[in-house]
């Protein structure tokens, strides 16, 4: 004997049932499958090709920078971000000593780290934000959508929206002049070889051979973060080294 089907449900009348009804519609049209990555390194998800075999850092020698911007402006002329916006550039701050005394001009590149355990990567929601195999952090526009998670995540500063393709963006370690075997734009065009870039996984490169003759005095910004940042400064202020913006002591120059 077959069991009657039950009578359907009678429609909520009024505005709450159009607007239950919409609610349902939205949800449903939203729904998007994600699919599950596999775990990398330190939680990372996995890194993508790079230049095999290669590590890429870069050594920054705060004693042969002069605040000329001339890295600031080849990567603009490089990489073409929006009018105001940045990918590298040297700060000014003002140091005032602890004891009294005059202040300190000091100048500081900053640039993306590209860290080896990078907070930008896991918090990206669509996985736009990625690391290679030889460490450089990329973004892919294509598929980012401009929530600024990373830009939030980044402990550095490093990372901004940039105003034209409402995409995350900054520094590249301009990866397309490496793979063509070219020196990023701030390098070369920096008039007092204060910027050195290369393969950390070979011992017998420039940078690696900076930085075991300069082992002792060698610095990153926020240790305490665990990125494991691979910018590496020499002649690095202790006062810049936890922490910059908001430090008693430390100022911006002109006050911004």
């Amino acid at each position: 004997m077959s069991t009657p089907a039950s009578p359907p449900e009678p429609p909520l009348p009024g505005k709450r049932g159009f607007l239950k009804g919409l609610l349902g519609l939205g949800a449903a049209a939203t729904v998007i499958p994600i699919r599950a990555e596999a775990t990398g390194m330190n939680g990372q998800p996995p890194r993508r090709p790079g230049m095999a075999g290669k590590r890429y850092g870069m050594v920054v020698d705060m004693r042969k920078c002069i605040g000329c911007q001339s890295c600031t402006v080849s990567c603009s002329m490089e990489n073409l971000p929006p009018i105001g916006q940045f990918r590298t550039t040297v700060l000014q701050y003002e140091v005032v000593p602890d004891a009294g005394g005059p202040a300190s001009m000091v100048m500081l590149p900053r640039l993306c780290n590209h860290c080896d355990n990078p907070p930008c990567v896991p918090v990206c929601p669509v996985q736009a934000t990625f690391q290679r195999e030889d460490g450089i952090v990329l973004v892919d526009n294509e598929r980012c959508v401009g929530c600024a998670y990373c830009v939030q995540a980044c402990p550095y500063d490093a990372r901004f929206i940039n105003h034209e393709t409402q995409t995350a963006d900054k520094c590249t370690f301009c990866e397309h002049r490496l793979e063509a075997g070219l020196l990023p734009a701030c390098v070369e065009s920096c008039v007092g070889g204060a910027r050195v870039i290369g393969d950390l996984n070979d011992p017998d490169s420039a940078i690696s051979r900076l930085l075991v003759e300069h082992k002792e005095d060698i610095k990153v910004l926020k240790p305490e973060m665990k990125t494991d940042p691979h910018v590496y400064y020499i002649g690095l202020p202790d006062a810049f080294v936890h922490q910059v913006d908001g430090q008693a002591g430390v100022r911006l120059a002109g006050g911004h």
